[in-house]
């Protein structure tokens, strides 16, 4: 993509997505989830501790180059991205838990990033990490999320006929947003993919798969409804990785840090893709069972 392109349309494009999920929920959506702490306890599990577990797991079997084993494992470390809220709630999970994980991880990440990525680096790499402007993605997360949610929100409290006139309309034009937000990033990656997908896009297909297997496992395990386990799902599975290709290129300064992030920013938007028919088909063959 061009510069203006990530700048300008992307955050706009993102901001969009979540004001159309802030239409779909209450602030009732997010007290229950206070009466429900189990729900976020294992979801913040799955993201902070089993996720990069897997990560290192996956890495070291798969016999992963040094650089391309850090990459992953930077993704890994990122926190949730903006669009698994849309993912959550397009395949039938609770989008408020989705979104609130999104936000508490972003915060937390804070400690777990920098925290993750050093230990990473210093395994795979021999070197480790100073100083990460996570601060900057936490404001970024806020401002691309949580803003764009509230209002959303407030608009439907507020004019709840408009809101509900308005919700068809603004929903189907988030999944286009999120469908041309997949194929721009293909468009714009296409020569990196080509170069690495044979060699990274096992072992990123690999962790995207098993950790939204193993966070709907730990869920389940849990006790948890099936609506919670397709967001904690969801959110295990999809990363911030323009976060990770932020990481790797500009903090770091080793742009081939990056290449997993890349990849797996496309591998993890293909699942999801697989998970919404996955789970629209589920319900309509429950509808008419």
């Amino acid at each position: 993509m061009s510069q203006p392109v990530v700048d300008v349309l992307l955050p706009l494009a993102l901001g969009f997505i979540m004001f159309a999920l802030g239409l779909t929920l209450t602030v009732g959506d997010f007290a229950r989830l206070v009466a429900r702490p189990r729900a976020m306890a294992v979801g913040l599990a799955g993201q902070v501790l089993l996720v990069p577990l897997v990560g290192f797991a996956v890495a070291t079997v798969t016999g992963l180059p040094p650089a391309m084993a850090a990459g992953l494992m930077i993704v890994a470390a990122c926190p949730g991205g903006a669009s698994s809220g849309l993912i959550t709630h397009l395949a039938r999970g609770d989008t408020a838990l989705s979104i609130s994980l999104t936000a508490v991880t972003s915060v937390a990440s804070v400690v777990t990033l920098p925290f993750v990525l050093d230990l990473a680096l210093r395994h795979f790499v021999g070197s480790g990490v100073g100083a990460l402007p996570v601060g900057r993605m936490v404001r970024g997360v806020f401002f691309l999320a949580t803003v764009p949610v509230a209002a959303g929100m407030l608009l439907k409290h507020w004019r709840p006929a408009l809101a509900a006139r308005i919700a068809g309309t603004t929903e189907r034009i988030a999944t286009a947003l999120f469908l041309l937000i997949v194929l721009a990033t293909f468009a714009s990656q296409r020569e990196t993919l080509a170069a690495n997908i044979g060699a990274v896009g096992p072992a990123a297909l690999l962790h995207n798969v098993a950790v939204m297997a193993l966070g709907a496992g730990l869920a389940a395990a849990s006790g948890l409804r099936p609506r919670d386990r397709v967001a904690i799902a969801v959110e295990c599975g999809l990363h911030n990785a323009a976060v990770g290709i932020f990481i790797a290129a500009t903090v770091l300064g080793m742009p081939a840090l990056a290449v997993p992030s890349v990849v797996y920013a496309l591998l993890m938007n293909g699942t999801a893709i697989c998970l919404i028919v996955f789970m629209r088909r589920r319900e309509a063959a429950c509808a008419t069972g």
